[in-house]
């Protein structure tokens, strides 16, 4: 049975997580498996907990405890639960956006790269992608289009970020993920070893287009997608097989990251 907190103030202590800690402290990069993230939405954390993650604590409204928390304390069995009035929990930066409910969650072990790779066909590749919201847009396509993995350079966003984590609607919890060492080098030879050929999302006067049908045949295919403004670097594309592009219309240049990502990922889906 939940433990029911009632609290007057965000100081305590056992209230960092939600309250003061940044991004980075609750990863704590040095051991990422004693880190930390938070989910909000009942939806959100209903989707990690589907997939096993584990919660450590809950914050929320005390009007959510017979509404629309009640199935959640269920599904959480003995954690803390805080909860106070409206009022005291708004002085919580984007409280207020998160429809009443916060849950603090113990970052799950993330699989080798290798092991996606043996059961997947089309997989998602990001290279130096920062925006939160651009990440977090990406896992929802990649998982309502047909990826069956995203996998990241280190220089990425941290997927478990609050703000991707919202911006996905869960489905970073659906969509298996994890990093790439050595990218580009080590990073695409693996791609390679796993049977993967590598189509490199570039604006390039050699470029094939998105809707080439030899890239809709392909048996397996890593679709790879650069960092915001730059796109990807020279090195990433010269090393891929293939330069894709989406055809623009009225002088536009191109798409932000994420909107091009829907668009691939429908276009070169595993047929």
């Amino acid at each position: 049975m939940a433990q029911i907190i009632h609290i007057d103030n965000l100081d305590a202590p056992e209230l960092l997580a939600y309250a003061h800690l940044t991004e980075a402290q609750l990863r704590h990069r040095l051991e990422p498996t004693m880190g930390v993230f938070i989910a909000e939405s009942p939806k959100v954390i209903y989707r990690a907990l589907e997939a096993g993650i584990r919660p450590k604590s809950l914050l929320m409204e005390e009007k959510h405890l017979t509404g629309q928390g009640a199935p959640l304390l269920a599904a959480c069995g003995d954690i803390p639960v805080y909860t106070a009035p409206r009022e005291v929990l708004s002085a919580l930066t984007g409280y207020t956006l998160t429809r009443g409910i916060l849950c603090c969650m113990s970052r799950p072990a993330l699989p080798e790269a290798e092991n996606l790779l043996a059961t997947a066909r089309r997989v998602a590749v990001l290279e130096g992608i920062v925006d939160s919201t651009n990440v977090g847009a990406i896992f929802r396509s990649a998982a309502a289009l047909g990826m069956d993995a995203v996998l990241l350079s280190p220089t990425c966003c941290d997927p478990l970020t609050r703000r991707v984590v919202r911006v996905s609607m869960g489905t970073v919890f659906q969509v298996p993920w994890t990093y790439l060492d050595g990218w580009p080098e080590a990073g695409l030879a693996l791609l390679k070893s796993a049977g993967f050929a590598t189509a490199a999302m570039a604006l390039t006067d050699d470029s094939c287009a998105v809707d080439d049908p030899r890239l809709k045949a392909m048996d397996k295919l890593a679709i790879v997608l650069g960092t915001e403004g730059d796109g990807l670097s020279h090195e990433t594309i010269a090393r891929c097989d293939d330069t894709v592009k989406i055809p623009m219309s009225h002088g536009v240049d191109s798409l932000n990251v994420a909107a091009a990502s829907a668009v691939a990922f429908w276009e070169m889906r595993a047929r």
